[in-house]
Order: C-alpha cells, then sequence, then structure tokens
C-alpha cells in the first residue's frame, strides 16, 4: 500500500480533479450551466454557433463577434478531397469501420498535416473552429457513404445544424427539425470533468496538440460506457417493435436483472435537465412528421422503468439519452450516426477545455494506491 492515504474512489466518483469555469453540473438540483448561463436559458434562444462562443471566451459573443466565428465555420466546412477520399475508402472497407472510429481517424490525420503547430491561443482557436466545422462535415458525409448515396456539398447560407441537416439528406430540412437539432448541439456540447473531456484535458496537459487531444477524446467517447446508449435506447425499442407488449416485455427485462438504457447518471440525483428538453422536442417533432411509435414506446418505457425502481425505494430518473433516439428518428437520422452526433457536438466543449486547460496548465499525473506485493525475492529464470 502507497503512503499516501487519501481515500481511493473506484473510477474517481466524487474526486475534485480541478477547477474549471466552462460548465457546472449541479447533480442534486438538475442544473446544468455554462459559463454562467443555466442551459434553460439558451435553448431555443441561442444558436449552437453562440454557445460554441461562449464556451470557448467565457461570454455570449455581440453580433460582430459572432459574425466572425460564423465566417470561420462556413470557411472549414468543405472537406478537403483527401480526407473526402479518406472517409469514403473507409466507409466502404470491408473492415466496415464505425462512424467513431472514422471520425477518430479523420481528426488525427487531418492534424498531421496541418503545418502550423505553434502553441497559442489564437492557433489553437483557429484549429478548434477547424474541427468544430469539419468533424460536423464529416460525419454528414459518413451517413451519406455508408447509405451508398453521393456526397452533398455544404451551403454558406445556412446555420450550423440547418447545414447538417442538408448535407445528410440533400434537402433543407423543416424549421422545427432545424431548431430541434441546433437545441440537441446545445445539450451535448459539454458537461464537465466526464470521461471524454478529462481524457483530452490530460492529453494536452502534457502540451500535446489541440488534434492529439481531440483523437483521445473521441476514443473515450467511443467506449459504450460513455457514448451509445442513445443507440441503444432506440436498438432496443427497434427489437421490441410493437407498443403493445413494450411494457411487459421490459418488466421481464427488468424483473431479469438486465440494465434498460437511458436511465440513471453518475451525477445527477434529480432529473438530467437535458433530458426534460429534449422530450418535449421529442414529442412535438414526432407528431409533427407523423412518426409517434418509438416516442410513445420510450414513454412508455420511462413509466414502466421508474415504477420498477420506485417499488425498490429508488427514485431513478431518465436521461439525456432515453428521448433524443426517438428525435433523431424523426429527422430520418440513422442510429449508425447517432454517437457521431454526439461528437460534432462535443467537440465544442472539449477544445474550450483544452483551451483552459493550456491557460493554466500543469501535468495532470494523480497517484495510485498500490495494493500489490512487495519485497518479493528475485529468482533467476533457471529456478522458476
Amino acid at each position: 500500500m502507497s503512503d499516501t492515504k487519501a481515500k481511493t474512489n473506484a473510477g474517481l466518483q466524487d474526486v475534485v480533479a480541478g477547477e474549471s469555469n466552462i460548465c457546472l453540473v449541479d447533480g442534486k438540483l438538475g442544473r446544468l450551466v455554462y459559463q454562467g448561463y443555466d442551459i434553460n436559458d439558451l435553448v431555443g434562444k441561442a444558436s449552437y454557433e453562440e454557445v460554441v462562443y461562449l464556451l470557448w471566451h467565457g461570454k455570449l459573443p455581440t453580433q460582430p463577434e459572432l459574425d466572425a466565428l460564423d465566417r470561420e465555420l462556413k470557411a472549414n466546412r468543405e472537406i478537403p478531397a483527401d480526407v473526402l477520399t479518406l472517409v469514403k475508402a473507409l466507409c466502404e472497407s470491408k473492415s466496415a469501420p464505425t462512424g467513431m472510429e472514422i471520425l477518430r481517424t479523420v481528426t488525427s490525420y487531418v492534424g498531421a498535416l496541418d503545418a502550423d503547430k505553434s502553441m497559442t491561443r489564437e492557433n489553437h482557436l483557429r484549429q478548434s473552429a477547424k474541427l468544430v466545422a469539419l468533424l460536423t462535415s464529416v460525419t454528414a458525409a459518413i451517413g451519406r457513404f455508408t447509405q451508398g448515396k453521393a456526397y452533398v456539398a455544404p451551403r454558406h447560407d445556412l446555420g450550423h445544424a440547418a447545414n447538417f441537416l442538408y448535407m445528410l439528406h440533400g434537402e433543407e430540412a423543416d424549421a422545427l427539425s432545424v431548431e430541434a437539432f441546433d437545441v440537441a448541439l446545445i445539450l451535448h456540447a459539454d458537461h464537465e470533468f466526464n470521461a471524454s473531456t478529462f481524457t483530452a484535458r490530460c492529453t494536452v496537459g502534457t502540451l500535446s496538440d489541440v488534434y492529439s487531444g481531440v483523437t483521445s477524446a473521441i476514443g473515450a467517447l467511443k467506449g459504450p460506457l460513455h457514448g451509445g446508449a442513445n443507440e441503444d435506447v432506440l436498438r432496443m425499442l427497434m427489437e421490441i417493435d410493437d407498443i403493445a407488449t413494450t411494457a411487459d416485455l421490459l418488466r421481464d427485462r427488468l424483473n431479469n436483472g438486465v440494465k434498460v438504457p437511458g436511465f440513471g447518471h453518475r451525477v445527477y440525483r434529480s432529473y438530467d435537465p437535458r433530458g426534460l428538453v429534449l422530450k418535449r422536442y421529442a414529442k412535438e417533432l414526432t407528431a409533427k412528421v407523423g412518426v409517434t411509435k418509438w416516442y410513445e414506446m420510450t414513454e412508455i418505457a420511462e413509466a414502466v422503468v421508474l415504477e420498477h425502481f420506485a417499488k425498490k425505494g429508488k427514485d431513478l430518473k431518465y436521461n439525456v439519452d432515453l428521448y433524443s433516439g426517438s428525435l433523431y428518428n424523426a429527422m430520418n437520422i440513422p442510429v449508425e450516426l447517432f454517437t457521431p452526433l454526439f461528437v460534432m457536438s462535443r467537440v465544442s466543449g472539449w477544445t474550450a477545455h483544452i483551451l483552459e486547460q493550456y491557460a493554466n496548465n500543469r501535468i495532470i499525473r494523480p497517484v495510485a494506491d498500490y495494493v500489490g506485493p512487495v519485497d518479493q525475492a528475485f529468482q533467476p529464470i533457471n529456478e522458476r
């Protein structure tokens, strides 16, 4: 055992690992705050682009500041020919890499070819804007190529959310879909020291580059314990595929000790505020497009799971993942893109934390509580 007597918390649960001005996750009250602004004061009012600026600069932009960021993002929307060739080849590869694997590879590739390696805030902001724009376009391209469709070039007269939906579908989305998607991007933009964000900070804490930090973060988000729960929710419902039997099948699942995705959270002890917002938009959008099946089944899942745990004396709540599946489905977004959508939103938060880490850097090096043997006697190999 090490000389340090600090309490060991598995998974670093409840361990304060640093200070940050970017994001507050108030698990007790169920609040999410970006740079002092409650998300409920941002969604439906600010655009995703405004929130990106807020996360990076600590304040909401003026109109000229927002216009400058908008121009920079739009200037980076077009996928370079070599990157597009790489994405298409990976999508068509027999090894069938996932969207997350492709995004991870593209980020590393683009970083290797960026000639400006200067470690200045100005350059880091340039690289951050490049990644926010480019990874969004690449995600749309992955969606096209994996469906056997041709690449759709970006438009510069559309906002960030509207342009993604246009690139994915080849036609402009309706106003409600654009608003709902923009809100989803805002809600997923940051979430304090989650696994992928902390991974990014650890990487750049060594004074590695922005691209390495984001590549590391994508690698962390790729794991099913961090990203992918929204995929799991919709896949589960698609497997059931029947409103009438949903409740009974889910009760059987719970009684057999099988977890139902979309519930519980490591930090929130009240409702996940993001989930509450997405439920409202999912209800409205699924009704508008006339595809309410998955939303109705999700409501049944919510009722069954909460009732199940209430009988056990547990006040379990649903999280951000539960209703995002039916919302994205109403936008005709394939389920395979759900976790990549997480990347194209969260890259704004990752880069905000990278910028903050650089500004007041100290290499992240925790200690371990060693519990292995000591004072073992060495034996020559012929005696072992």
